[in-house]
Parts: C-alpha cells; sequence; structure tokens
C-alpha cells in the first residue's frame, strides 16, 4: 500500500501479522491466538520454576513465588484478552499443575480446595474479578438507568456500556 501525504510521499507502508504492544500480542485479525501461545509458554517456564524450588521451600513461600511470578502473566490484559476462552483450558490445566506442585498434591486429586486453601482464583473468576475492578475505577465512563431514563424500576442502579473506552 502506498502513502500519499505531503511530507511522507510515495512510502511504502508494510504490513504486518501481528506486533507487541504493551506486552499483549496482537494480531491483524484482533484475535489473541498468538498472545495465548505465548501465555502458555511463559505459564509453562513458571511451572518448571516453581517445580524446581518447590523442595526448598515452604507452601506460604510458593505462594508468594505463584503471586509474583504466574498470577501476574494469568492478569496481565485479562480483561482486554480474557474474553476468548477457547485456550482458557489450557491454562487453567497449567493453573492446576502449578497448584498441585505448589501444594506436594498428586496429579489426581481434585484442585477445588488447594484453591481454596491458597486463596486463588481459577481464571474465568479472575477475568470476572478484573472486569469488576475495571468497572469500579473507572465508575465515570459508565452511565446508570437512573441517569438514562426517567421511570424508577428495580433497575435503576443498573450500568450502561460506555460509547467508547
Amino acid at each position: 500500500m502506498k502513502l500519499t501525504c505531503k511530507y511522507h510521499a510515495n512510502k511504502q507502508i508494510s504490513s504486518i501479522h501481528n506486533t507487541k504492544f504493551l506486552e499483549l500480542m496482537i494480531d491483524n485479525s484482533l484475535s489473541w491466538k498468538n498472545y495465548i501461545d505465548e501465555l502458555i509458554c511463559k505459564l509453562n517456564k513458571a511451572c518448571y520454576a516453581i517445580r524446581s524450588v518447590a523442595p526448598l521451600m515452604s507452601p506460604e513461600v510458593l505462594r508468594m513465588i505463584y503471586f509474583s511470578y504466574v498470577h501476574t502473566i494469568i492478569s496481565h490484559g485479562i480483561i482486554w484478552g480474557g474474553g476468548d476462552f477457547s485456550h482458557s483450558k489450557i491454562i487453567f490445566k497449567i493453573q492446576k499443575r502449578i497448584i498441585r506442585v505448589i501444594m506436594n498434591s498428586s496429579g489426581r486429586n481434585y484442585c477445588r480446595d488447594l484453591f481454596k486453601k491458597l486463596n486463588i482464583l481459577p481464571p474465568h473468576s479472575q477475568y470476572l474479578f478484573s472486569l469488576v475492578l475495571f468497572v469500579i475505577k473507572n465508575r465515570d465512563l459508565f452511565r446508570s438507568n437512573s441517569e438514562v431514563y426517567n421511570i424508577s424500576t428495580r433497575y435503576i442502579s443498573y450500568l450502561h456500556m460506555p460509547k467508547k473506552i
């Protein structure tokens, strides 16, 4: 594609398939596949790191390592790319593997109680929690039904999506 501008006459603009912006991989079709693939790779490396130090540390220290390493990987950009739940099963499996390593549990044990003991949210819950935090922090972007309609109903405090974010 050629750019016509008085400052950059006839300069060629190359098309790219994906780019990294604020550590989020964005591709030209706005799918999150490349970002999720990169996320899975990072989580597998984190799992290996935690597994390597697990025999030397207590579960409390491993939990701190989890929040400083794994949780930041999972939660970064989750409200933008987290809506793509097609790969969330893989992310959840890796997260369960890490939780089992922290708690020194076998691979066949049920993880719900382990998540509760460690106060760690699974990816779907973390996604919802992040969305709620976003709305709370950016309340001024949203309008309530009372601001839109003059009718008093039980849904008067419900929020409307902003036109532009």
